[in-house]
């Protein structure tokens, strides 16, 4: 699948987990990145091999605020726009409820705004989270969902749910080309220690020789996709030349307990651990499976990693992350910001 070389692709929130291997993808195709985030989740360690790619420039900052001068006023006409850009774990998006729903909805704006201006094609990483604790199983993109407008979780849920009605509403009155992804359960490498997700916060725990933590009993279930599968499928999403899809289901349809995740990493690290039980989280969906025939029949898109696959390498990554840190550590840095100049001729998920 091919982007286009010299396309140039804006990837807001693109040093995060899912948007820096997203602009890993997009410069293998050929495109020239521009990556914007505010560094709140995103690290600027998942873009420390890309600090000599030419093709590759990054700027700090927070999309809830006017968007920089060198974006809206500049020459530069983008081709493709990605919004990865807002925490998407709990621990992260209740930590400042504000500003989570704030990123989301004005953070959007600003950047539906530029894609209207520019000409660009714009892609909305949404959530499954949207569909809220499902009474419908599995979850199909025509579901309303079942969401909790007032708890915790709201400042995520319905700010993604905003966000797509704002997006959706630039497609009806014809001032952009838009795609929407509901991003399903999603791990691999570069994930955060501290993120809180079920993968990390297991694979960690077994790691470190600690009892593993599960909510509930653990038989409420998840559908893990592993990340470069995610990203192969905004890639799709994003080049379909199909308008007016409407939103699209991206994850793995492969259901599973947590109880069974728990087992397949013990299996992987060779550690044997006992499991403790805390209560659930407020508004925890008990079951999530994502119903991808959408993407199945227009993207010709379905996972192929599967779960042992994909926790290999991420066991890996976490082996290394959270070891003992060396004598000496080289310090985080970004390339400064800068639009890089149009191109002769004519780029993600939780």
């Amino acid at each position: 699948m091919t982007n286009g070389t010299g396309k140039l692709v804006l990837v807001a929130g693109g040093a995060g987990f899912i948007g820096s291997h997203l602009c890993d993808a997009l410069l293998s195709e050929g495109a020239r990145v521009l990556c914007l985030d505010n560094f709140r989740t995103g690290r600027k360690t998942n873009l420390r091999h890309l600090e000599r790619e030419p093709r590759f420039d990054v700027i700090e900052h927070d999309i809830i605020d006017p968007l920089p001068r060198s974006l809206t006023a500049g020459r530069a006409r983008f081709d493709r726009i990605y919004n990865l850009a807002c925490p998407a774990s709990p621990p992260h998006y209740q930590a400042d409820p504000e500003h989570t729903m704030l990123t989301n909805v004005t953070g959007t704006h600003h950047l539906l705004r530029l894609a209207e201006a520019k000409g660009a094609r714009f892609l909305l990483a949404s959530t499954s989270e949207v569909y809220g604790d499902p009474d419908v199983h599995p979850q199909r993109e025509s579901y309303w969902g079942n969401v909790n407008p007032t708890g915790p979780r709201a400042c995520y849920d319905e700010g993604k749910r905003a966000a797509e009605a704002l997006t959706f509403d630039y497609e009806r009155t014809g001032r952009a080309a838009v795609r929407v992804a509901r991003i399903f359960n999603t791990y691999g490498p570069r994930m955060r220690a501290d993120d809180g997700r079920v993968v990390s916060n297991v694979v960690c725990q077994a790691l470190a020789g600690e009892d593993i933590t599960i909510y509930g009993d653990g038989s409420q279930t998840r559908s893990f996709c592993y990340v470069d599968d995610l990203v192969d499928g905004l890639m799709r999403l994003m080049e379909s030349p199909e308008n007016g899809l409407g939103p699209v289901n991206l994850g793995n349809p492969h259901e599973m307990t947590i109880a069974e995740l728990v087992k397949r990493v013990l299996a992987l690290t060779g550690v044997t651990a006992s499991v403790v039980s805390r209560p659930l989280p407020v508004d925890d969906p008990r079951r999530r499976r994502p119903d991808i025939s959408v993407a199945d029949q227009r993207l010709g898109w379905a996972p192929r990693v599967s779960l042992d696959q994909g926790l290999k390498p991420t066991i890996a990554w976490f082996a290394e992350e959270i070891a003992p840190p060396r004598e000496t550590a080289r310090p985080e840095r970004a390339r400064a910001g800068r639009v890089p100049s149009p191109a002769p001729a004519n780029s993600s998920a939780s």
